[in-house]
């Protein structure tokens, strides 16, 4: 059984064989990747590829069929809910919806996980929140309820929340589906700069090659249930396989607005 304390891989994030099935669908089929802290890894691939269910494992929310899943150096494919709740304070996860509180506004909503800091005063608080906002262009949104808000203001909100944990890891589910080009080229720009000024260890989920190409120090390409291609963004984009090629090719047909930051 996975402990507490003493490290068992080098690696911040890493699956060894790990294998999932729902209903006797394989959905991971013995995966194998790493990730290493302050790294920002992308997993890639068509929809029911098990982007998100893989997600999910390092959080704790699934344990796997077969295989071990490593979470902040740690074992964790055993552990139960009590120490769970130990990576889940280090990993936080930003999801489709937002998963805001609808009662609370966008200020509340973000100062919600500083309520348990107790070596913040109540200055200190607002006065993080307010950071937040700012960094994440949401200061205008800061008193409305999350019900006023669109997709795209929603996911930064959210992300500005994730952050106001202070997580040594961020995931990233689908951050740029359901909004148009313009919103999914101004939240990549907010990861990105998030990733130069934090240096946090991240995972994004996509489908989405444009998001891939701004974020990604490793691809973690997933095709029925296994890994197809694992290594660095230069190498997924020379890559001859000729499924790869043929995403890479469908999914440069759709526009990007390419904003730096």
């Amino acid at each position: 059984m996975g402990t507490v304390s003493g490290a068992v891989s080098e690696h911040y994030i890493e699956f060894r064989n790990v294998s999932k099935a729902f209903d006797g669908n394989l959905v991971l089929d013995r995966v194998n990747f790493w990730v290493d802290r302050g790294e920002t890894a992308v997993i890639l691939g068509r929809s029911g590829v098990g982007k998100s269910v893989s997600l999910k494992h390092i959080l704790g929310f699934l344990k796997p069929d077969e295989g071990r899943v490593i979470v902040a150096g740690q074992d964790i494919t055993d552990w139960n809910e009590d120490q769970l709740l130990e990576i889940r304070r280090k990993v936080t996860m930003v999801f489709q919806s937002g998963a805001l509180f609808d009662s609370l506004t966008v200020r509340e909503n973000v100062a919600f996980p500083l309520e348990t800091r107790g070596e913040l005063s109540p200055e200190e608080r607002d006065r993080r929140v307010e950071e937040l906002l700012e960094m994440l262009e949401a200061s205008e949104y800061a008193d409305r309820l999350p019900s006023e808000l669109n997709t795209g203001a929603k996911r930064a909100v959210a992300i500005a929340r994730a952050l106001a944990q202070d997580p040594e890891a961020i995931l990233y589910d689908e951050p740029t589906t359901m909004v148009d080009n313009v919103m999914a080229g101004h939240i990549g720009d907010l990861i990105l700069k998030l990733k130069h000024r934090f240096h946090k260890t991240s995972v994004v989920v996509t489908h989405d090659t444009h998001l891939a190409r701004k974020l990604a120090d490793r691809v973690i390409f997933l095709h029925e249930g296994r890994v197809a291609f694992f290594g660095p963004w230069e190498a997924f984009e020379q890559a001859e396989d000729p499924f790869l090629r043929n995403f890479r090719l469908q999914d440069n047909l759709i526009p990007a607005l390419d904003v730096t930051v």
